[in-house]
């Protein structure tokens, strides 16, 4: 039985997964154990996906343009299905982050490897979110009328 709090921690280390480059992701995993070996199910495979966007955030929708995505599933030794899709045309990335969504399901070790591998990721993704923020904020210009000098 799946509970709500594991799918919340899953639906968190999947967009991590998805969200952090590749080369970072095989950081953290550089000083972790081997992920369990496994056989692909399906994919790597490179498609589009509409992307669909809505007028002033809350209106009609309407379809925006296609974006290139990149899905993997796989099977690990311990019998876990993992999934994955991705952002672009990286199969390589698609594989690892489905070995590693399989490898987080382990009622063994899912939750330290949460700790050590999707933790920092998802901080170092927080991080580069505020950098860019700060950043768009330095430049803001307030803007502002006689009329608003007024009341």
């Amino acid at each position: 039985m799946l509970t709500q709090d594991f799918l919340n921690r899953r639906r968190t280390w999947m967009a991590t997964l998805a969200r952090a480059d590749r080369s970072a992701i095989e950081a953290q995993l550089s000083a972790e154990p081997a992920l369990p070996d496994h056989t692909r199910l399906r994919g790597p495979e490179a498609g589009l996906v509409m992307v669909r966007g809505r007028m002033g955030g809350s209106g009609a929708p309407f379809n925006l343009g296609e974006m290139t995505v990149t899905r993997c599933t796989i099977r690990n030794a311990r019998g876990q299905i993992g999934h994955a899709y991705i952002a672009g045309r990286d199969g390589q990335k698609a594989e690892l982050a489905a070995a590693l969504d399989a490898a987080l399901q382990d009622p063994e070790d899912g939750a330290g490897l949460e700790a050590r591998v999707i933790a920092p990721l998802a901080e170092a993704l927080v991080q580069a979110d505020n950098t860019i923020r700060a950043e768009a904020e330095a430049t803001r210009v307030d803007f502002f009328t006689l009329a608003t000098m007024r009341s």
